[in-house]
């Protein structure tokens, strides 16, 4: 297929942290793409974008910027999780690309609305699964198509989430609780279940579940504490502490993530404003949070194959780690190298994956936002949906999973993944 000769027009809904991410993609690569309009309510968000990219119209609801119809080739939808239903469908329908961060939808019937919607349109499609588009998983993907490990026969996954990004985000942040995002293993977690899938090549069929939330209650707050870190005589031992989360990367790094999230100001001064009265400076034991801070999920996959997956707050702020083992051989990977045993010639190889950055947000996941943005224009350039790697079918299959896991850790059940 041909090469558009021009750049391709993209427009952005939500302008938050993901959002942000993207359109920086976008400024650094003029020749390939332009944003063109960004829409979120958010006067100070919207300002950032349009002040990186001159020029762009500028909405406060998507909905004035689908009325306008300016030219636009592609939308990213970057809102919140359970904002992504009506922009997806609308846009898909106005015959925009489109690229959605993850994940879908908060429920099975909505994920099934945005990928009828698609379908029955034709538009090109990715959900922002950005773990496929890593240099670390073209690796591990190498070396399971190479034949080299045999059969997969299981598969034991762990995402690390991090003490202080789990406090950040899914205690004091937009994560927190259900009714407000998604269950944890929706909002965080869809990557890995996702990532299973497409590492082995085999569909999730069958789930059991279980954890909870086992710390971040009031009954596990440490005698003396308050309501707020600032004032707490307890907080210099805490390690949820908000000065010791924040203020440290105010002031070697700027006001990066998680710092962008916290205040919209650049200083100590309105860091510490926001810390004193919003909820990012809240105690973590007296919060409304109710999502899970460790969970295990089991899985069957097509074939007979096994796989367990880990969830856990409790741990460094690192790269997922993976061991798959195969009939001739096994690897174990840390997101940046994997260690391949082949069981034929009894020899070790240890590979490197090439892993752009650390594995937050703040560090462009791995490779993974810079390799998504790089495959969805590259797809709507040249009209090649093959250069996205999470198909209607893949997508729809690994949010099912997780549906599937949450009824089954709920229920105390082995529950069946439907198969669509």
């Amino acid at each position: 297929m041909r090469q558009q000769d021009r750049p391709v027009r993209v427009a952005l809904v939500g302008a938050g942290n993901r959002g942000q991410t993207y359109a920086r993609w976008v400024a650094a690569h003029p020749g390939r793409a332009r944003l063109v309009a960004v829409a979120d309510p958010r006067p100070h968000q919207r300002g950032m974008i349009t002040a990186a990219h001159p020029g762009a119209a500028d909405f406060a609801d998507w909905r004035d910027l689908l009325a306008a119809d300016p030219p636009v080739d592609a939308v990213i939808v970057a809102t919140q999780d359970r904002m992504h239903v009506e922009p997806a469908v609308a846009f898909a329908r106005a015959g925009r690309h489109l690229l959605v961060e993850k994940p879908l939808a908060p429920t099975a019937d909505q994920c099934r609305e945005i990928v009828d919607a698609v379908r029955a349109t034709g538009v090109l499609f990715a959900v922002c699964h950005v773990l496929r588009y890593t240099p670390y998983t073209d690796l591990v993907k190498r070396v399971v198509d190479s034949g080299l490990l045999g059969e997969i026969v299981s598969v034991q996954h762990l995402e690390p989430v991090g003490w202080w990004h789990y406090a950040h985000s899914y205690v004091r942040g937009p994560w927190r609780r259900e009714d407000l995002a998604t269950p944890m293993l929706l909002a965080k977690s869809s990557h890995d279940l996702d990532w299973i899938g497409y590492v082995t090549g085999r569909r999730i069929e069958r789930v059991a579940s279980f954890g909870g939330l086992r710390h971040f209650r009031p009954d596990q707050a440490p005698a003396g504490a308050t309501a707020r870190c600032l004032d707490c005589p307890v907080e210099p031992a805490c390690p949820y502490s908000a000065p010791k989360l924040y203020l440290p990367v105010l002031r070697e790094h700027g006001p990066i993530w998680p710092v962008s999230v916290v205040t919209d100001g650049t200083d100590e001064a309105a860091l510490v404003k926001a810390l004193r009265t919003g909820p990012y400076g809240r105690c973590v034991y007296s919060g409304d949070n109710d999502v899970v801070d460790h969970q295990v999920v089991a899985m069957e996959l097509t074939g007979g194959v096994t796989a367990t997956f880990t969830m856990a707050a409790f741990t460094e702020q690192t790269h997922r780690q993976t061991q798959l083992f195969g009939t001739h051989g096994s690897l174990s990977g840390d997101g940046e190298r994997v260690r391949v045993h082949d069981f034929r010639a009894d020899r070790i190889e240890v590979l490197d994956g090439g892993t752009v950055g650390g594995s937050t947000a703040a560090d462009d996941h791995g490779g993974g936002d810079t390799g998504l943005m790089d495959a969805f224009v590259r797809a709507v350039a040249t009209g090649n949906r093959h250069h996205i790697r999470s198909g209607l079918d893949e997508t729809l299959a690994s949010h099912l999973a997780v549906f599937a896991a949450e009824t089954a850790r709920l229920t105390g059940t082995v529950v069946t993944v439907p198969a669509q």
